[in-house]
């Protein structure tokens, strides 16, 4: 006969999997009001999707196509410093965070490459970022205009040659020269030169600005040239008509000063990308855009590279540089932490 009476079981106890539950609670309570986001503070520009994706994964993002070469992440590093004594450690550093996350890179102003080779180990890193991903040299449009002039083109070629690089950015800045102390004066229209130097250069071609961005119709024209990509460096960053005036004497700064407030902001320079790209159809001849300019982290940079109806990636300078003058390992963890924001982003935000 069987015995009716339950049997016991023997207590098993539930491991504690979460030791640190009762610390971070008290943390809770402690940080709760000064946790509170006000409405006026909510980021608006996406749709937050909490339940549509899991946590991502390392390396989820996807390659992509970016000037000929497989990128890893939607970043570049924006063309920077040269000559100066930082110039070998920062740009070496850059190069192999490059590597390490798939970056490309432009470097920053080459010109004194031109007439010496004395600078170069701080300008040479093709051998630190490898030959997989992009790499431009970088030279103003005051030099390219002497260059075309005089028909020297063998200067850019020689210059290319010796840094390795897949091709040549050339930056536009007539405020900064006009408020540099030193500047240079433009003889003819940037447009102009800029268009007969690729009738006569058969490289890949990335034109920019400095730090105001540029007007619709400043683009409209460079979008029907057939350069390799546009780089915004738009307002907001690093302002190199303003840093030019703080080199100035009082009085300059004075008159002029309003100048470095005129410009374009990344946001504007997208609408106004789109909208050139709808009106010119198959006569838009540069598909390809670097989003730079007041790019403060990665949701900014996620946004507007969605928003681009162009193959995008979005620039950085003065994130990176901050980084980027000591130990590699702070611009290592810099990156590092951007990129896994950009795949949290990827996983549960959608662009409104």
């Amino acid at each position: 006969m069987i015995n009716s009476k339950a049997v016991e079981e023997p207590t098993i106890p539930i491991p504690d999997d979460d030791p640190t539950a009762a610390e971070r609670k008290r943390d809770h309570i402690e940080l709760a009001f000064r946790s509170q986001i006000e409405r006026g503070e909510l980021d608006r520009r996406f749709y937050y999707e909490p339940l549509l994706s899991a946590h991502p994964q390392r390396g989820s993002l996807k390659n992509f196509l970016f000037l000929g070469k497989t990128m890893r992440v939607p970043m570049w590093v924006s063309s920077m410093t040269g000559g100066t004594e930082w110039a070998y450690t920062i740009n070496h550093n850059l190069a192999r965070a490059c590597k390490d996350f798939g970056m490309g890179m432009g470097l920053g102003s080459c010109r004194v490459l031109l007439t010496s080779d004395e600078t170069l180990p701080d300008f040479d890193v093709r051998s630190d970022i490898g030959d997989e991903l992009p790499l431009y040299a970088n030279l103003g449009i005051a030099q390219i205009e002497q260059i075309v002039e005089r028909g020297r083109y063998f200067l850019v070629k020689d210059l290319l040659k010796k840094l390795q690089a897949d091709g040549l950015i050339i930056h536009v800045n007539p405020l900064q020269e006009w408020l540099q102390p030193e500047g240079d004066r433009f003889a003819k229209a940037p447009i102009e030169t800029i268009a007969r130097f690729l009738e006569r250069m058969d490289i890949s071609v990335i034109v920019k600005e400095v730090g105001q961005g540029m007007g619709y119709e400043s683009l409209k024209a460079l979008f029907q040239l057939p350069l390799a990509a546009i780089d915004f460096a738009a307002n907001g960053g690093t302002n190199f008509a303003k840093l030019e005036l703080l080199r100035s004497d009082q009085t300059k700064q004075e008159i002029y000063s309003q100048l470095a407030n005129v410009g374009h902001s990344a946001e504007e320079m997208v609408t106004f990308t789109n909208q050139i790209a709808s009106e010119l159809g198959e006569k838009m001849l540069c598909k390809q855009v670097i989003i730079s300019g007041g790019i403060k982290h990665f949701l900014d940079g996620y946004y507007l590279v969605n928003k681009a109806n162009a193959n995008a990636v979005y620039g950085q300078a003065s994130g990176f540089l901050k980084h980027a003058r000591g130990a590699y390992e702070e611009l290592y963890d810099y990156v590092d932490a951007q990129v896994q924001g950009l795949e949290l982003a990827n996983a549960f935000l959608k662009i409104r």
